[in-house]
């Protein structure tokens, strides 16, 4: 599948994830329809707990707070199970939800799968009625886009 541009509905899709709220886990679904109403910034990463992923989710960690307040919602997307993802965010310290992808289906529908890699590091900002308004697709996967640089697509969303 090709990458959704800026305009297109993107993708729907639910999948698995986890969350640790107070030390705690949390599994759920997490569909993309569900969340219509508010932005949501789906930061699709190649792995759990390797340095430039870790690296990338700590610093959308930080800013979270500003996230919760503009309305969003921040969704990792893996590869990994469930497991991995719990095990990350435990050592990582991460309260947002990490979504599992075993089966590659919705990197495929975002068009960002990588021979070799699995997946581009990418981040789509998702307007509150389901449209990608903004969207970085990494080409080797080392470089991601700053929280403040999400943050001011989200801004201009919510006005």
């Amino acid at each position: 599948m090709s990458i959704p541009e800026v305009g297109d509905r993107a993708p729907d899709f639910t999948l698995p994830g986890t969350t640790l709220l107070a030390g705690t886990r949390i599994d759920g679904e997490y569909a993309l329809a569900a969340a219509i109403g508010r932005p949501v910034v789906l930061a699709f990463y190649p792995g759990d707990a390797t340095p430039r992923c870790t690296a990338q989710l700590c610093s959308y960690q930080e800013e979270l707070d500003d996230f919760v307040e503009l309305g969003a919602v921040v969704w990792g997307i893996s590869p990994q199970a469930l497991d991995s993802h719990e095990a990350f965010a435990r050592g990582a310290s991460l309260t947002f939800p990490l979504l599992s992808d075993t089966s590659g289906d919705v990197v495929r529908a975002y068009g960002v799968q990588a021979p070799g890699i699995g997946l581009r590091r990418s981040v789509f900002v998702v307007d509150a009625d389901g449209v990608v308004r903004w969207r970085h697709v990494g080409l080797v996967g080392l470089r991601f886009p700053r929280a403040a640089t999400i943050r001011e697509q989200v801004e201009q969303l919510v006005g």
